[in-house]
């Protein structure tokens, strides 16, 4: 017998906090077939608005209240086959364990090494980034797909993608702005690590 030559799609685990908007894009991005994975747990840091959706598609779900611990998530990653750990929207600091180490990627609403760090989440970003935009400090801001370590946000970069700010936009306009980005590029970066070119 030969071998297979069906390559078996990547298995995804979304780990969120919130609405669940980046783990609905993903999902669509895979039944459109633009990502070839498989999005195969949804894990919450407690019942949100996320979990919700996932299971409304059809995702296996947990949530571990405050936080999934390391001995958890090496378990889980194990006992469901799971070859990337996706942070869309989560908000606590993972544990990386040797397991999962160079297989978690995050999604940050910011160009880094700039406006991320404990507490940059979410509006938080985005008004930041108007103030120095109000400053003349930047004029330009977008998101950043990376590899999560011991730190928040100071993984090695895998892609940004980049879009105008000034000192006359809202947060709101930005985080809009900021997000269709975002649509773009977790998926794309998921792509390359999945293809090796990263």
């Amino acid at each position: 017998m030969g071998e297979s030559k069906v390559k078996s799609k990547a298995k995804l685990a979304v780990l969120l906090s919130g609405s669940g908007r980046t783990l609905e894009n993903l999902i669509g991005c895979v039944e459109r077939g633009e990502l070839e994975a498989e999005v195969a747990l949804v894990v919450g840091s407690r019942e949100c608005l996320g979990i919700e959706k996932a299971k409304a598609a059809g995702v296996l779900t947990l949530v571990f209240e405050g936080g999934i611990g390391g001995g958890d998530l090496d378990r889980v990653v194990a006992e469901y086959g799971i070859d990337w750990v996706i942070l869309a929207g989560y908000l606590k600091l993972l544990p990386i364990t040797d397991l999962v180490r160079g297989k978690v990627i995050n999604i940050h609403p910011a160009l880094l090494p700039n406006f991320g760090g404990v507490g940059m989440y979410g509006m938080k970003v985005h008004r930041a980034v108007v103030e120095a935009a109000g400053r003349g400090e930047i004029f330009e801001t977008g998101c950043t797909v990376h590899f999560a370590d011991e730190v928040f946000d100071e993984g090695r970069i895998i892609e940004q993608r980049r879009c105008l700010v000034s000192g006359d936009d809202s947060a709101e306009d930005v985080a809009g702005r900021v997000f269709e980005l975002e649509c773009l590029c977790l998926p794309s970066g998921i792509r390359l690590v999945i293809g090796g070119g990263r």
